[in-house]
C-alpha cells in the first residue's frame, strides 16, 4: 500500500475513536490532560508516558509504524491505559526507581520537555483532523482522492475551461467496458459463463486489463514494440501518443508490402511472426469479417486492444475523459480504429450498453474534432440502451457550441427520447403529458427540416404511405432529389441505422399523426417551413471528411452510395480508411526501387513472371544495386546458354525413318 493510503487508513480509525470536546481545546496542556486521564501526580505520568513510548516500538502495529514514519508521537487514550494492566504495574516499579536515581531524573524531564513539545504539535494536528473529518465523512474516500487530485493539477478541468460539463457526459465506467457485465444482467451468471472452470495446467498469467480479457488459446504476449508518451498536460487536459520502436516500424514496412501484394496470406505469415502487429491484426480481421469468420474477425480485434492496453501511460485514463490521442498522428488511428470495430461487434451480439460505453471512450479521446463522427452514432447506441436521460443531458448541454440540432440524427432521436419517456409506467400522467408534447413538438420541427427521410425511413419499415402524403410536394420525389449532397449523405446514414427503432406499433402512430400535423402546418404556410427551406439551401453543401470517413466504416449500403465521387475515386485501406490530409508522421517509409527495364518484350514478362529479378536488357545499373544488377546478368548468361542449349538440342533432332517391308512383292490380297 502507498503511504498515502496508509495515512488515509491511519485519520480513518482516529476519527471513529470517541472524543470529548474537552480534548480539542488547545488552551489545556497536555500535562493536564494526562493528569485527569490517569489520575496520578504528574510527574509519574510523564515518566510513564516515556517508557511506554519506548515500549510499543517493539509491538507488530502498522498505525504505529505509520507513526514512526511520520515522526509523528501518538496520544494514549484514557481506554488504552485501562485495559493495560501489566503496564501500570511497570510504571509503579519505574517510580521507585525514579526515586532511588535521581540523577536520571534530570534525564527524564528533558525528554519530557521534548515529548511536550512533540504533544502539543500532535494536539493541533488532530483538531485539524477533526475538523476536517466534520466538513468530509469518513467514508466518502472518492471525494477525498478527487480532492486531492485537484489539487495535484492531475484531476478534471477546471470550471473556466468548462470541463464540468464534459466530465458528466462522456463519464465512462470501468465496469461497463465488460461485455459480460451486460450479459450476465440479461441472462444471468450461470448461463454467461457455465459449468466451465479454467484449466490450471498450461495456463497463462496475463496482466489484467479492462477492455479485453486475454485468451489462453492466444500467442505468448510479448512487448511489438510500442509505447505511450505524454506530451503535455494543460488545464486538468493529458495529451499522449503511441510511438513505434525501431524494430516495429520495420515490420510495419514489411505490412506495407505485403498489403500492396494483394495476398492475405502474406498477412498471415507476418502475424506468425509478429502476432501482436496492430495493423496486421486490424486488416485480416477485415478479411476474415468479409468471408463470414465472424469469431476470428472479432478475436483479433480484441488481441490488438489487448496489445494497446498493455502499452498504455501509467497517466492514461479510460474514464476520466481527460486523456487525449490526436487522430493526426499515424500512430493513434489504429487505436481509434481498434475501439470502433470492437464497439461495432459489442452492438451486433447484442450488448447497446457496453457499445455505448466505448462510443464514449472514442468520443472523449477528442472531442472538438471527432476524427470517426461518433455524434452520429452516440444517439442510436443510447437510445438501444434506453439511457434516455443520458442523450437529452448530452444534447442540452452541447447544443450551444456543437449545434447538435442540425444533424438529422440528433433532431429525430431526441424527439423519440421524449416520447419513450412518456411511455414510461411509471411516470405521473401529468408529467407523462408534458413530455408526449414536448415530443410531438420536437417530431414536427425535425419534419420540416429534414422532409427526405420520411419516405426512406417508411420504405424501410415496410409501411406503405398514405396517398396523400406521398403525393404531396412536401414529402415528395421532388424533396428527396432537391437535397443538398451532405443532407443527402446525413440523412441516408440516419433511415440505414436507426430505421428498425421507428418499427414499433406505438411509434409509428405517433409519426403518422406528427406526418399529418406537419401536412397541415405546410398548407397554412407556416413561416418556420420557409425558414428550413433557407437554412437548408444554405447549409450541407459539402460534407468534413470525419463525416465521409465514418460512412466507409458504418459499411450502411445507403449512405456509401451516395458518397462523392472523390472519395470512392480513392483506393480505401481497412487499416487507415481516408487519413487525415494534414498528416503528422513520425517516421517515413523507405522507397521502394523497382527493378526492370521499360517497353518489355512478352518473352521477357513471361521469365519475369517465373523470376521477379530477371532483366532481358540488362541495362545501366545505379552505384547502390550493383550487386543486384550482377546477379541479373549472371541470371542472363544463365538465360542464354539455356536458350543456347535447346536451339542446338532442336537442330540435332533426328526423326527415324519407318522400317521397310521384306518381301515389296507380297500380294495386298492376302490381308483379306
Amino acid at each position: 500500500m502507498s503511504t498515502r493510503a496508509l495515512r488515509r487508513l491511519k485519520g480513518k480509525q482516529r476519527g471513529q475513536e470517541a472524543l470529548d470536546a474537552g480534548d480539542l481545546t488547545l488552551d489545556d496542556s497536555p500535562e493536564e490532560l494526562l493528569d485527569t486521564a490517569s489520575g496520578s501526580p504528574p510527574s509519574d505520568s510523564k515518566g510513564r508516558k516515556a517508557k511506554k513510548n519506548k515500549a510499543q516500538k517493539n509491538f507488530s502495529n502498522i498505525y504505529e509504524l505509520i507513526g514512526d514514519a511520520d515522526n509523528e508521537a501518538e496520544i494514549i487514550s484514557p481506554d488504552e491505559e485501562e485495559d493495560k494492566p501489566d503496564e501500570n504495574k511497570t510504571s509503579g516499579t519505574e517510580k521507585k526507581d525514579d526515586i532511588e536515581k535521581p540523577d536520571e531524573k534530570q534525564e527524564n524531564a528533558s525528554t519530557k520537555s521534548s515529548g511536550d513539545r512533540v504533544k502539543k504539535k500532535k494536539k493541533k494536528k488532530k483538531t485539524k483532523v477533526t475538523e476536517g473529518q466534520e466538513a468530509v465523512p469518513d467514508d466518502n474516500i472518492d471525494l477525498i482522492l478527487e480532492n486531492l487530485e485537484q489539487s495535484n493539477g492531475l484531476g478534471l478541468q477546471n470550471e473556466d475551461c468548462g470541463g464540468s460539463d464534459r466530465r458528466s457526459v462522456l463519464h465512462v465506467e470501468h465496469r461497463n467496458l465488460n461485455s459480460e457485465t451486460e450479459l450476465k444482467r440479461y441472462f444471468g451468471a450461470r448461463a454467461v459463463q457455465g459449468d466451465q472452470r479454467p484449466r490450471q495446467r498450461n495456463r497463462q498469467f496475463h496482466r489484467s486489463t479492462w477492455m479485453t480479457i486475454p485468451k489462453d488459446s492466444w500467442p505468448r504476449f510479448s512487448r511489438p514494440g510500442i509505447s505511450m508518451t505524454l506530451l503535455q498536460s494543460k488545464d486538468g487536459i493529458q495529451y499522449f501518443t503511441f510511438e513505434h520502436g525501431r524494430d516495429y516500424q520495420q515490420v510495419q514496412f514489411k505490412f506495407l508490402d505485403a498489403v500492396e501484394s494483394m495476398d492475405p496470406n502474406n498477412i498471415v505469415a507476418l502475424l506468425q511472426l509478429n502476432p501482436y502487429h496492430i495493423d496486421s491484426l486490424l486488416q485480416l480481421s477485415d478479411v476474415c469479417r468479409i468471408q463470414e469468420d465472424q469469431e476470428m474477425a472479432r478475436d483479433l480485434i480484441e488481441r490488438a486492444m489487448y496489445s494497446f492496453e498493455c502499452a498504455f501511460h501509467p497517466l492514461f485514463s479510460l474514464t476520466s475523459s481527460t486523456s487525449r490521442l490526436d487522430y493526426l498522428r499515424t500512430e493513434n488511428r489504429a487505436f481509434y480504429l481498434a475501439l470502433y470495430k470492437h464497439m461495432m461487434f459489442l452492438e451486433k451480439r447484442g450488448c447497446p450498453r457496453t457499445a455505448l460505453e466505448y462510443c464514449k471512450l472514442i468520443l472523449s479521446l477528442d472531442p472538438d474534432s471527432d476524427p470517426l463522427c461518433m455524434l452520429l452514432l452516440i444517439d442510436f447506441l443510447t437510445l438501444r440502451s434506453r439511457e434516455y436521460h443520458s442523450l437529452l443531458q448530452l444534447h442540452q448541454e452541447w447544443e450551444e457550441h456543437r449545434n447538435l440540432s442540425q444533424l438529422p440524427n440528433f433532431a429525430f432521436s431526441t424527439a423519440l427520447c421524449h416520447f419513450h419517456l412518456s411511455q414510461l409506467e411509471d411516470v405521473d400522467p401529468e408529467e407523462s403529458e408534458k413530455e408526449r408534447h414536448k415530443a410531438d413538438q420536437l417530431l414536427q420541427d425535425a419534419l420540416i427540416m429534414f422532409p427526405g427521410v420520411l419516405i426512406p425511413l417508411l420504405d424501410l419499415c415496410t409501411v406503405q404511405p398514405d396517398a396523400a402524403v406521398s403525393s404531396h410536394v412536401f414529402f415528395g420525389p421532388k424533396s428527396q432529389l432537391g437535397q443538398p449532397p451532405a443532407l443527402a449523405e446525413l440523412t441516408s446514414l440516419y433511415v440505414g441505422r436507426t430505421h428498425s427503432l421507428w418499427r414499433e406499433a406505438a411509434v409509428m402512430l405517433w409519426l403518422e399523426v406528427s406526418v399529418k400535423e406537419v401536412l397541415r402546418r405546410v398548407d397554412a404556410k407556416d413561416p418556420l417551413v420557409e425558414e428550413c427551406q433557407n437554412k437548408r439551401k444554405q447549409r450541407y453543401q459539402s460534407a468534413p471528411r470525419n463525416i465521409h470517413r465514418h460512412v466507409l466504416l458504418s459499411e450502411i449500403k445507403e449512405a456509401t452510395s451516395s458518397l462523392p465521387l472523390e472519395v470512392t475515386s480513392q483506393p480505401v485501406m481497412g487499416f487507415d480508411p481516408l487519413p487525415p490530409l494534414d498528416s503528422v508522421m513520425s517516421y517515413t517509409r523507405p522507397e521502394r526501387q523497382h527493378v526492370g527495364a521499360t517497353n518489355e518484350s512478352t518473352l521477357s514478362l513471361f521469365f519475369r513472371s517465373l523470376l521477379p529479378n530477371f532483366n532481358l536488357q540488362g541495362g545501366p545499373r545505379p552505384e547502390d544495386e550493383l550487386e543486384v544488377a550482377r546477379a541479373g546478368q549472371e541470371l542472363n548468361q544463365e538465360v542464354n546458354r539455356l536458350m543456347v542449349a535447346m536451339r542446338d538440342m532442336l537442330a540435332n533432332i533426328r526423326f527415324q525413318e519407318p522400317p521397310r517391308d521384306e518381301n515389296p512383292y507380297r500380294d495386298e490380297e492376302e490381308w483379306d
